[in-house]
């Protein structure tokens, strides 16, 4: 397991310094001349940054809400989180467009925090045995506040602002002073890790959390808080991405299991690195244009998770 550890660790910092050398300007990293350096601080620096802090919380944001509703085919871009994240930004951007960035921030992580809370009460409603109807109510919910995102947005020649939202995921307006608020959503799956016990007892169920004397309607706060942080901030600085919070706590689960203190770290880890993966793919493809991660990111992880589909667990 530690030599597993030691390789992931090392493919990420490769990956990492890849990212910092890859871009449509020419730089070479051992030279200390003023105009690397001021692409390094100014660009690329700040994207591989964003691209890492988006991927680790989307991950952990992941494991966070199927722990909430006990289904492992249910991810924070696949609940309706995302569009009523996105429905919040609308609001704002229509009845105070003049507000700062902090308060669009809060507005839609109040929106995702009540479109999070409505899954889990049509999730609470479902049969217990019937798994596949998780991920189906979800994908409902979220159609249904898309289409009404898109009808709003339609209204009001907003079509744009809802496409950069909900259907772009990418990285490339990404430069210094205007992706630091995922340093919060960074927060708030570090705050996830340090409920993770709370998480792994909740997971078990409602019963079984009472009996062990846990406060289920706290945890579940606690939870909705940091699903909705993260994916509040991440539609609101890049657009929703898709899969990272559905596939890789899947794999890390095939692989350690439901030990979700040792775990978590390994899933922001995985989440960092494929997404870093996939917005690497978007920029070399068509150097030096390049292809929204988003887009990279929906075919890679579809096939990820029709491999997780069809391959059985070996795990336990």
């Amino acid at each position: 397991m530690k030599a597993r550890v030691a390789v992931a660790g090392l493919l990420l910092l490769l990956l990492t310094l890849a990212s910092l050398g890859v871009g449509a300007a020419s730089i070479d990293l051992r030279a200390a001349d003023g105009w690397t350096l001021l692409v390094l601080m100014e660009s690329r620096l700040p994207r591989t940054l964003a691209v890492l802090l988006t991927g680790a919380a989307l991950a952990v944001a992941g494991v966070v809400i199927q722990s909430l509703v006990r289904n492992r085919f249910v991810g924070p871009d696949t609940a309706g989180t995302g569009e009523s994240a996105a429905l919040g930004l609308l609001a704002v951007t229509l009845l105070a467009p003049a507000a700062p960035i902090w308060a669009k921030m809060v507005v839609a992580s109040l929106a995702a925090m009540a479109g999070t809370a409505l899954f889990m009460a049509i999730v609470r409603r479902l049969p217990v045995r019937e798994v596949m109807l998780v991920p189906i109510a979800g994908l409902i919910l979220s159609g249904i506040i898309g289409s009404v995102v898109t009808w709003i947005a339609w209204q009001h020649d907003l079509l744009q602002f809802v496409a950069t939202w909900l259907m772009s995921g990418e990285f490339s307006g990404v430069i210094a002073g205007r992706y630091e608020l995922l340093w919060v959503a960074g927060l708030a799956a570090l705050l996830a890790w340090f409920a993770a016990d709370r998480f792994a007892i909740l997971s078990l169920g409602d019963q079984v959390a009472t009996g062990l004397g846990l406060s289920s309607r706290g945890v579940m706060r606690l939870g909705m808080v940091v699903v909705s942080v993260v994916s509040a901030l991440v539609v609101t600085t890049v657009g929703m991405i898709p899969f990272v919070g559905l596939v890789v706590p899947n794999i890390v689960a095939r692989i350690m299991g439901d030990n979700l203190r040792a775990s978590i770290p390994v899933v922001a880890a995985g989440g960092a690195g494929l997404l870093l993966a996939c917005d690497l793919i978007g920029r070399i493809l068509r150097h030096p244009y390049e292809i929204p991660v988003g887009t990279i990111l929906g075919i890679v992880g579809s096939l990820i998770f029709l491999w997780l589909l069809y391959r059985p667990a070996t795990h336990g």
